[in-house]
């Protein structure tokens, strides 16, 4: 039982569990009953999700200075009841069944996933460990793991 933090559309792993889109639109063009059998999201939950005006703040991020205003403005908003609430919850809940959270962002890195995953953590969830797409057809290991038959670099 553990949560992974994803980036939406991509293809799902099999004990992915239910996937949660943290963000603030659904996807363009794709219809409702599309979201899931896509592998956008089963659950719309944009409570989690920066608001529009943090979100540009995000994507307009070019320095680091700039990436941390970003940072401290998402944190400030889901130090709100309602995000601290959803926050607590999904990470009792991460001890109790497989999920995901995540967003459309390419690098998680240079997304609100990176923040969200932080408080997550700082609040007590459990994680499933970081295995690249494909890891589990070589029984769970990493590609580095496979190709060197330890892990690490």
């Amino acid at each position: 039982m553990a949560v992974r933090v994803v980036r939406l559309g991509t293809p799902r792993v099999a004990t992915e569990g239910l996937r949660i889109g943290t963000v603030r639109r659904p996807p363009r063009g794709v219809p409702k009953t599309e979201f899931a059998k896509r592998n956008w999201y089963d659950v719309w939950f944009p409570t989690l999700a920066p608001s529009v005006e943090t979100m540009k703040l995000g994507q307009q991020a070019e320095t680091p200075a700039q990436w941390n205003a970003f940072r401290k403005k998402y944190r400030n908003e889901m130090a709100a009841p309602e995000a601290t609430h959803a926050i607590e919850l999904l990470a009792k809940l991460s001890h109790h069944a497989n999920f995901s959270v995540g967003c459309y962002c390419e690098d998680e890195a240079h997304c609100h996933r990176s923040v969200l995953r932080a408080l997550l953590e700082e609040t007590g969830a459990k994680f499933e460990p970081l295995v690249s797409v494909g890891a589990e057809e070589r029984g769970g290991r990493s590609h580095s793991e496979s190709a060197s038959g330890r892990s690490g670099t």
